[in-house]
């Protein structure tokens, strides 16, 4: 059984869309955390984020072919063309919302990479490794801050509850897989998302539990962002990152 080289190239892009949105995100944020250590450590989570995404995307500028390149890939695709996961794309909102988010994210990244790390396929594999380190040091950062909040204040318990409970619905997608990635499992090439769902839960439960918040009840639904199917933010979020680029194509320092 051979590679499909655009199932391949898919799968890649699925991997690099994911922590370069979520990059985009905590971008966003700089200048506006709660405090100044908060705002230096989500800015440096970005830039680990968005080294990620351009090792996965200088990878996939390959399997494209000639006249591509990460900045190409980064920039000139439309929103449909983008495979993240819709989880990553969601708004910052309060410092809460950007926890939260980070956290269902972290988690499934470490496990995600430890998995990818014995990848059949050796530059998939390679990057993984080198993106573990830092995503161990994530999982540390934001479980760290979910225990503080949740079993802090009154008001820190309720506001980080309710961010759990809001963007819960997005998380049944970390863990869905189509054709595309069935094939690439089958050959040893990728991850079977299903096979991390009950660590990932193992993981976010003994963290919730400390932190005294509730695991919600509410069946998680939201999908599609793998396949470009997006929700309303997708779109704001690339007229910004894409607009130099854009507006004047192919320019360069």
């Amino acid at each position: 059984m051979t590679t499909n080289n655009q199932s391949l190239l898919t799968y890649v892009l699925r991997l690099a869309d994911s922590p370069l949105i979520l990059s985009q995100r905590l971008g966003e944020r700089c200048g506006h955390a709660p405090e100044l250590e908060i705002d230096m450590a989500l800015a440096n989570i970005g830039l680990d984020l968005l080294g990620q995404a351009r090792n996965f995307l200088t990878y996939a500028a390959r399997l494209s072919g000639p006249g591509f390149d990460e900045d190409r890939l980064a920039f000139t695709r439309d929103e449909r063309e983008f495979h993240n996961l819709l989880l990553t794309e969601q708004p910052n909102g309060g410092f809460n919302d950007t926890l939260v988010r980070q956290f269902l994210m972290d988690n499934f990244n470490q496990l995600l990479y430890r998995a990818l790390s014995h990848s059949s396929d050796e530059q998939l594999a390679a990057i993984a490794a080198k993106s573990l380190k830092e995503a161990d040091y994530h999982v540390r950062y934001s479980n760290g801050w979910m225990i503080r909040l949740g079993d802090g204040t009154d008001l820190s318990h309720s506001k980080i509850q309710q961010s759990l409970n809001e963007l819960w619905r997005f998380t049944d997608e970390l863990f869905y897989a189509d054709g595309v990635e069935h094939e690439l499992v089958q050959l040893g090439i990728a991850v079977d998302p299903e096979s991390l769902r009950q660590p990932w839960l193992a993981q976010v439960g003994n963290t919730l539990k400390q932190a005294t918040l509730q695991l919600p009840q509410e069946t998680p639904y939201r999908r599609g962002g793998k396949q470009g199917e997006h929700t309303e933010h997708l779109g704001f979020i690339l007229a910004e990152m894409q607009f130099l680029q854009r507006a004047y194509p192919n320019c360069n320092w």
